[in-house]
This record gives structure tokens, C-alpha cells and sequence, in this order.
């Protein structure tokens, strides 16, 4: 199976609004029917993306600057945890707390503009993925494919796991490595040529190598202030995401409250509008009963009226 035309196939469907990825999906694999068996079926086979997932991946479409951005913070990060530079890693905590908000903030519109709202939990997802984008090479490359299904997550230890994450796992790039060099003591063994004795280095060689200043280890003090800077920056990610989840707790006990007051109101007021019609519904037979009544008397008058008036005529007659 040609990975290239799935992986086509794949970008311009995870690029739709949430509502059409069925139906285009039906429809894109009917229209690969003539490349093969295999082509078809696992078009078929993409996975529908969850809410968060597809807000991540319009972020991709629409928005991939704000994601290259974040990644580029994750790169300068890393950087800083490497040269254990605590000053500059509390900067950049900061400086990741302000960018994850704007982006969230950003995934809301976009999701918006593209036909649907996100509530508080799926910007929290969406959310916890961007902070994998920062954490994790590998979560960078995937959220910016935009073929997400489902959302990320980083411990800030171990690789983030994107197994099951990516609809076309194989249209992600691999792993950077570089190249290790042979032990020391293999390069200084090593022939020239086959046969051939080692000669001494040139001794301006030597020379130079002393005279380079080697670069001077991380003292135990340095490491130790860069893990505290690393625990403060947690702690102050923790806090924060604390008292964001208390606030969303109060909004829901509050909306949850006014609802309850609503429904409150409302089935007391149902109760009195039964009432009402109770009373109408028996007013009504009344009204009815003495209608009738009513109308039985009128005729029962008039039939009295019309035989007075036959006796009056009658008596009248009679004197002539």
C-alpha cells in the first residue's frame, strides 16, 4: 500500500470541521476503490478524532506558527536543563505558562471558527497536549502533523507515549540520533594504513591540546540549583493548574445551582399551571352544565311566551 496517498488522504481529513469527518471519510475511501483492496480499507480504518484532538489539529491547519512557537520554547528549555541554567529556566517556566494560556486561547477560537465550542475539560486536554509539544521532541512532530486522534500527555521524565496517538504513525519523522564516536582508545589504535606504525602526533598538536581549556563540569551546587529551579517551576505548574481546576469546580457548583433553582422554579410553576388547568377543566363542566341548563329554561320560556300569546289571541276572539 502507497503510505504517501493514505497519508494524502489522512491531512485533508483531519483538516475538516468534527461534524464532516465521517462522511468524508466514507467518501474518500469509495474514491480509493480503484487503487487497490488495501488502500480502501484502511482509509476506512482512520480513526475518528476525540474533540480535543481535532481542536489540536486546526491549531495545525490554521494555526501552526502558535504551535512552532511552542515548540521552539521546548527546544530553548531543553537547552537550559542541559546547561543546568536555573536563571533561565524559571524565565522560560514563566514564559511557557503565558504561551500554553494564549494557545489554549487560541485552539478555543479556531475550534469556534470551525463549527464547534470546546468546554473547560476538552481545553484542558488541549491544553496538557501542548505542554507535550514543549516536553517532547516526538509529541512536537506529532501534534504539528495535525493527524492527532487523541490527546498527549508529558511527565517531564519519560518519552511521551504516542502509541495509538497518530492516525498515519509512519508519516512522522524519525527520531533524530547522532552518531556516536569510537572509544578513545580505538581512535588512538587505529592504523593508518594496513601494516603501517603508529607515528607519534606532531608535538604543536600536543601542544594546542593542552593549552585548550577543557570545558568545566557542573558543579554539585549548579545541579542542585537547577533541580530546585526545575521543582519550583513544577510546583508554581501545580499551583496553578490547582486553583484553575477549583475555579472550574465553583463555576460548575454555581451552574449547577442555578440550574437547580431553575428546575426548582420551574416544576413550581408546572405544579401551579396544573393547578389552574385543574380549576379551568372543572369551571368549564360547570360553565357547561349551566349553559345547558340555561339554554333548557330559555327554550322552556319561550314555548311559555308563545302559548300566552295563542290564550291572549284566543280571549281576544272570543269578546269579538
Amino acid at each position: 500500500m502507497d503510505d504517501k496517498a493514505l497519508t494524502a488522504i489522512a491531512v485533508d481529513l483531519y483538516a475538516l470541521p468534527f461534524d464532516e469527518f465521517m462522511a468524508a471519510r466514507t467518501a474518500a475511501a469509495k474514491a480509493a476503490t480503484g487503487s487497490g483492496k488495501e488502500l480502501p480499507a484502511a482509509v476506512k480504518a482512520l480513526p475518528k478524532p476525540s474533540v480535543a484532538a481535532w481542536a489540536v489539529n486546526m491549531m495545525a491547519v490554521h494555526e501552526s506558527a502558535v504551535l512552532a512557537q511552542l515548540a521552539d520554547l521546548g527546544q530553548r528549555m531543553r537547552a537550559a536543563q542541559s546547561s543546568f541554567d536555573a536563571t533561565a529556566l524559571r524565565e522560560l517556566a514563566r514564559e511557557r505558562r503565558a504561551m500554553l494560556s494564549d494557545a489554549v486561547d487560541t485552539a478555543r477560537s479556531v475550534a469556534e471558527r470551525n463549527g464547534r465550542a470546546i468546554s473547560a475539560p476538552i481545553a484542558t486536554d488541549v491544553e496538557r497536549t501542548l505542554g507535550a509539544l514543549i516536553t517532547d521532541e516526538g509529541a512536537a512532530a506529532a501534534v504539528q502533523s495535525g493527524l492527532l486522534v487523541q490527546t498527549l500527555s508529558a511527565d517531564g521524565v519519560d518519552t511521551v507515549d504516542l502509541d495509538g496517538a497518530v492516525a498515519v504513525p509512519g508519516a512522522l519523522p524519525e527520531p533524530r540520533s547522532s552518531p556516536k564516536p569510537p572509544p578513545e582508545h580505538e581512535q588512538e589504535q587505529r592504523p593508518t594504513a594496513a601494516g603501517a606504525r603508529r607515528q607519534p602526533p606532531a608535538q604543536p598538536r600536543l601542544k594546542a591540546v593542552r593549552e585548550t581549556p577543557r570545558r568545566t563540569s557542573p558543579s554539585a551546587l549548579e545541579k542542585a540549583k537547577a533541580v530546585l529551579a526545575d521543582a519550583k517551576a513544577a510546583e508554581e505548574e501545580a499551583v496553578r493548574l490547582a486553583t484553575e481546576r477549583q475555579d472550574q469546580l465553583a463555576e460548575t457548583e454555581e451552574e449547577v445551582a442555578g440550574l437547580t433553582r431553575e428546575t426548582r422554579d420551574l416544576r413550581a410553576r408546572l405544579k401551579a399551571a396544573e393547578e389552574q388547568l385543574d380549576s379551568a377543566r372543572k369551571w368549564l363542566s360547570t360553565a357547561a352544565a349551566e349553559a345547558k341548563q340555561a339554554s333548557r329554561a330559555a327554550e322552556k320560556a319561550q314555548r311559555s311566551a308563545v302559548l300566552a300569546q295563542e290564550r291572549v289571541l284566543r280571549l281576544g276572539n272570543t269578546r269579538d
